[in-house]
Order: C-alpha cells, then sequence, then structure tokens
C-alpha cells in the first residue's frame, strides 16, 4: 500500500510538472499577448472607465438577466482570487527568483488583463439558465456551445470541481489553521470547526448570499491589507526609490547570492513570476467567468469590463503591497519563505506586523473558500444536473475542516495538477472563439464612446 501510495505521489507530481512547464507558461502568457493585441490594447485604453463602472450602481440592473448585480459578481470573483496567494505566493516567487519577479508578476497581470476581459465576454455570450430559473456560464459553456466540442467542456468541469477541493478549500482552509496555531495557539481543529460553521452559514444560501457576502467582506479586507502595507511603505519612503531600482534591474539581470538567498538566473526570475502572477490572479484558468456569468448586465462587454479589473486589483495593487514591503525590509535574502517571510517583513516595518498578515491571511482564504465553492458547484452541475448542487455544498463545508487538520503536501500536489488541466481547454477555447469577442467588442464600442 505505501509503494501505492509513493507511485501516485510520484505520478500527480510528475503531471503537476508538467502542467505547469513552460510550455503551459508560454500558453498562458501568449494567449494574453495575443488577446491584447487583437482588442488594441484595450485594458489599458478603458481601465479608468472599467474602475468606474465598478461604482456605478445601475437603475435598471433588475431588469437585466442575471443571479446578482455587476459589483457582486466582481466581488464574488475577487473573493476567490485574493488569497494565499498574495500573501505566501508573493513571497515566495521573491524568495526564488529576487525582486526581479515582482516585476515579471505586473507584466503577467497586464496582458492577463485581456484574457480576463475575454473569458467574461465568452461566459456572458454563452451562459444560460438552469431548471432552478439560475444562471448557468463559464469555459464549460462557452466550449461546449460556441466551439461545438463537448467532451472539452466536460473535462474543464471535471478539473474544475476536483481543483475546487485544493485551491480553493483545504490549502485555505489549511494555512488559516496554521496562522492561527502559531500567531495565537489556536488548535487546528478549532480552527477548522469555526471555518466549517461560517462557510456554511454562507454557502447553503446559494450565489445570492455568496455575492451579499462577499460584496461586503471583499473591500473590507482588500481595504485593511493595503491600507497597512501602505502605512508601512509611507513610513519608509526614503526607501521606496531603492526597491523599485532593485526590481527594474533585477528583472533583467542575474541575482547574485546574499545571505540566504541563493542567487537566481533571469530565467528563474521570469518563471517563478510568472507561475505565481498566474497562480494569483488566475487568467486564463477558467475560474472567474463562472461568476461573471451570473452578472445581470445588458451586455457581455459590460461585464467584462468591469472584470478584468480583477486581475488589476489582485495583482498590480494587492501583490505590489506584498512585494514592496519584502523587498524594502531586505529580508528577501533571508532564506525565509512563503507566508513567513510576509509575516517577518510586515513585523520590520510596524508593530505587530505578524498579526496584520495572520488576520490577512485569514480573511483571503476565507473569502476563497466562498468563490471557490461557487465554481465547483456550477461545474458539477453541468456535470449532474441541479440536484448535484447540495450534496456537493455539503460535502466542500465538511472538507473545509478536513484540510484544517491534514498534512496537504499530496494535496497541494493535485491542486497544482487539476488548476493546470483546467487552463489547457480554457485556452484553446479563448484562442478558438477570439474572433467572437472581437465583435462583440466593436459592437459594444460603437454604441459607447
Amino acid at each position: 500500500m505505501a509503494e501505492f501510495i509513493k507511485t501516485l505521489e510520484k505520478l500527480v507530481s510528475d503531471l503537476g510538472a508538467l502542467a505547469w512547464g513552460p510550455p503551459m507558461l508560454i500558453l498562458l502568457v501568449g494567449t494574453g499577448i495575443y488577446l491584447t493585441i487583437l482588442l488594441k490594447g484595450l485594458q489599458f485604453t478603458t481601465l479608468f472607465y472599467s474602475l468606474k463602472l465598478i461604482f456605478i450602481k445601475k437603475k435598471d440592473a433588475h431588469e437585466h438577466e442575471g443571479d446578482i448585480s455587476n459589483f457582486q459578481a466582481l466581488m464574488t470573483a475577487l473573493s476567490a482570487t485574493v488569497g494565499t496567494g498574495n500573501i505566501a505566493g508573493v513571497a515566495t516567487a521573491i524568495a526564488a527568483g529576487g525582486p526581479g519577479a515582482l516585476f515579471w508578476m505586473w507584466m503577467t497581470g497586464l496582458v492577463g488583463m485581456a484574457t480576463k476581459y475575454s473569458e467574461a465576454v465568452l461566459a456572458v455570450k454563452y451562459r444560460e439558465k438552469d431548471k432552478n430559473g439560475n444562471m448557468c456560464g463559464g469555459p464549460m459553456y462557452y466550449i461546449s456551445k460556441g466551439l461545438g466540442q463537448k467532451w472539452m467542456g466536460v473535462l474543464f468541469a471535471i478539473f474544475a470541481s476536483v481543483a475546487a477541493f485544493g485551491i480553493g478549500n483545504m490549502t485555505q482552509s489549511n494555512s488559516v489553521a496554521a496562522a492561527m496555531q502559531s500567531t495565537f495557539s489556536v488548535p487546528v481543529w478549532v480552527t477548522g470547526l469555526f471555518l466549517m460553521i461560517i462557510s456554511a452559514f454562507v454557502l447553503i444560501g446559494g450565489i445570492k448570499s455568496i455575492g451579499k457576502v462577499t460584496s461586503f467582506l471583499v473591500p473590507v479586507m482588500i481595504g485593511f491589507y493595503v491600507i497597512c502595507s501602505l502605512f508601512i511603505i509611507f513610513v519608509n519612503f526614503n526607501m521606496v526609490p531603492a526597491a523599485f531600482e532593485l526590481i527594474f534591474v533585477q528583472a533583467f539581470t542575474p541575482t547574485a547570492a546574499a545571505g540566504g538567498f541563493l542567487g537566481s538566473t533571469i530565467m528563474l526570475t521570469i518563471r517563478m513570476g510568472v507561475a505565481r502572477g498566474v497562480f494569483s490572479n488566475e487568467s486564463g484558468l477558467g475560474s472567474s467567468p463562472i461568476a461573471a456569468a451570473a452578472a445581470q448586465t445588458k451586455h457581455p462587454v459590460y461585464q467584462a469590463l468591469i472584470s478584468m479589473t480583477q486581475t488589476f486589483i489582485d495583482t498590480i495593487i494587492v501583490c505590489t503591497m506584498t512585494g514592496l514591503v519584502i523587498v524594502m525590509s531586505g529580508l528577501w535574502t533571508s532564506g525565509q519563505n512563503g507566508a513567513e517571510l510576509t509575516s517577518n517583513a510586515f513585523s520590520w516595518g510596524i508593530s505587530g506586523g505578524n498579526i496584520v498578515v495572520a488576520i490577512g491571511l485569514m480573511l483571503f482564504a476565507y473569502s476563497t473558500i466562498l468563490g471557490w465553492c461557487y465554481y465547483g458547484e456550477k461545474a458539477i452541475e453541468y456535470l449532474f444536473g441541479e440536484r448535484s448542487i447540495k450534496p456537493y455544498r455539503y460535502v466542500f463545508i465538511v472538507f473545509v475542516g478536513v484540510g484544517a487538520i491534514s498534512k496537504l503536501d499530496f494535496v497541494w500536489s493535485v491542486s497544482d495538477t487539476f488548476n493546470g488541466l483546467m487552463a489547457l481547454p480554457n485556452l484553446i477555447a479563448l484562442v478558438l472563439l477570439s474572433p467572437v469577442v472581437a465583435k462583440e467588442t466593436r459592437d459594444f464600442l460603437k454604441n459607447h464612446k
């Protein structure tokens, strides 16, 4: 039995390395670059307008098809993407690739905005109603209806429904339990039980309940984290120019070994920045368009413009806060990694910085659980129909507690693998359906200057 488990772990690990190897990263970024060119840099020319749309409350929203408002759809998607990757992922990228990795995270985020936009356009265009009158959309629908390849849609739904238990469930509750134990000495089982209860309270109500909670929780948690980060940055403002110089210079030059930092080649810096950037903002993964499809909107492009700001907020704002504090602290050369590095960097800049990171980690992880449960249940609904939703929710809630008390090395491997597998059919669909995205965009811009 032990030999079988070892073989299975090696198989998953090898498959994960293949799924997230250089070809996949090139495909992810390449798709973003292609869509940026096709859409004539839409994410740059309409960025301020798109950010403005977030705060416009449409008086006639109830007249449009959809389950939740544009703002709630964005907050649900943000709840799933702003997670441990923004705290631990950024630290991992800098610890392995040096400060220059943050630059490549920015580049990944900027081209990823075009990918996120295109996903949302297709999700709204090809969405449909289920028997309960709720909206269903996402890659499985635009793959099957737009491309006419139902088998690829089924594959995506299988990968997404399984990946949700990893990236959006067990790994998140495990991170919270570890943070609570190390910072406040709370037993992991207590954290697990508490997370199960507060998750059940929201998840059983479905997308409308999730939308209401995330529309309050997400702005609060992002605001809290960004304000604390900016306080550290402003107090040490004299160090900011040197930090930016380090980021830009080392993005294009090898980083020498220093202290506990082993040194980094340019290729390693790029790979770490791109990999963690994609992991953080999930552009091209195919998850967030599932939330976009639930929005009350009269045109696919309207919601897509709002949806693409998700990548900007996640990577360009939140990840930058974490990265700047780490680089300014100088602790990236200490040999520390992950959430520990971020926690110590914040403690360097502010009294009780470790508590700030612990609270941020808990809020980010909890919100991710809410968003990814919705993604998983819509994937399972696509496979087995409306009756499968409630059983999926109950199982998902139970695994929140299981994740808190488990050792998750194998779960991390499975999660990474299925995330990579999700991206492949989605990216193929984005490239093949890009003429549809371009046409919808032209039609919208023709009537909206």
